[in-house]
């Protein structure tokens, strides 16, 4: 009987012990499987930003795995944030301009002449008036922002050679904006006749004169090649071009602290990196730009904010700004 008990005693002990090896293996490949990040972006795999998106995977290599698509091949310009609010996409290269269509405060920060300069976007970001926006835009469009993806400054290009100074040489000028309101009504704060047309479209528009120009940042003429169809370029510096790096509030709030932390310093470090090599490259596109024969100049720029900041504050958009935000912006 002895026998018979010290033998069940050790099956009993040898199922033990493989059930305990078992656990042990299996724990491990569960805690290593990835957590997987789709990301879609309207710019193209040749951009600075897509280097930023590289830097940010290879930081997060270990635990996350970073799916990008880029060019709009996943999802098209604008369609992002539904598709983030419907759980379709974990992260994207969300447009203010896109937020602002569901969050109408949010449009103050698509206004012409709000921002400075890049460092002026990443300190409203970082301040405590950016934490209320972001918060914001959790609670009231599911996204969580990560930061500001600057992308230079929008300047116009134009086909014809019609010299422009003030905000009234600009009547009459079919210039490309982006659809949505908040595009059309910038192109008309800067007195032009804004149309909408898709990005991909734009060579092909000015090329065949079915618009007269477009407003992009320099790195962004250059990728897609428009100085060949253009013949000068009038640095207004209207807007300072910035996207935001998101990702959906559910997919955030479903990570540990840990996992989040992680997140936000690889975030951290790729978007400055990239601002840093968008600086750089503006600086040198102008020079560029003016030995392929372009003209490019810098109009009365006073008279072009005067005339942007009466627009926009004589407008329905500014009926939903918070009180004081212009002041508050201004004071970083």
């Amino acid at each position: 009987m002895t026998t018979t008990l010290t033998r069940r005693h050790l099956l009993g002990a040898t199922f033990a012990v493989a059930a305990a090896v078992g656990m042990a293996l299996s724990m491990p490949a569960l805690a290593q499987e990835p957590v997987t990040l789709k990301f879609s972006a309207v710019f193209s795999e040749q951009d600075i930003r897509a280097g930023m998106v590289k830097m940010f995977a290879d930081e997060l290599k270990d635990g996350f795995k970073v799916e990008p698509f880029y060019g709009g091949t996943l999802f098209k310009q604008g369609t992002e944030l539904v598709a983030l609010q419907r759980g379709n996409l974990q992260m994207g290269n969300i447009a203010p301009q896109d937020i602002s269509k569901q969050v109408p405060e949010w449009s103050v920060l698509t206004s012409a002449y709000l921002f400075r300069d890049a460092a002026h976007v990443r300190t409203f970001f970082a301040s405590d008036v950016g934490a209320e926006f972001k918060k914001m835009a959790e609670e009231k469009a599911g996204v969580h922002i990560l930061g500001p993806t600057y992308f230079g400054a929008r300047q116009v290009g134009l086909k014809s050679d019609k010299k422009i100074s003030t905000p009234a040489d600009m009547a009459g000028i079919k210039l490309r904006m982006p659809g949505g309101d908040a595009w059309q009504f910038l192109g008309e704060a800067i007195g032009a006749n804004p149309i909408p047309m898709a990005y991909a479209e734009v060579y092909t528009g000015l090329q065949t004169g079915a618009i007269d120009g477009q407003d992009n940042p320099l790195p962004n003429v250059k990728n897609m090649k428009f100085y060949e169809v253009m013949s000068q370029i009038v640095m207004t510096s209207h807007l300072i071009g910035y996207d935001l790096l998101t990702i959906s509030a559910d997919v955030w709030k479903g990570l540990s602290a840990e996992q989040q932390a992680k997140i936000q310093a690889a975030a951290d470090k790729a978007m400055q990196w990239s601002e840093e090599q968008h600086l750089a490259q503006e600086a040198k596109l102008v020079e560029e730009f003016k030995a392929a024969g372009l003209e490019i100049y810098e109009p009365d720029l006073d008279a072009f904010r005067k005339f942007a900041q009466e627009k926009y504050l004589g407008s329905d958009l500014a009926k939903s700004w918070p009180e004081g935000i212009l002041e508050k912006v201004a004071a970083l």
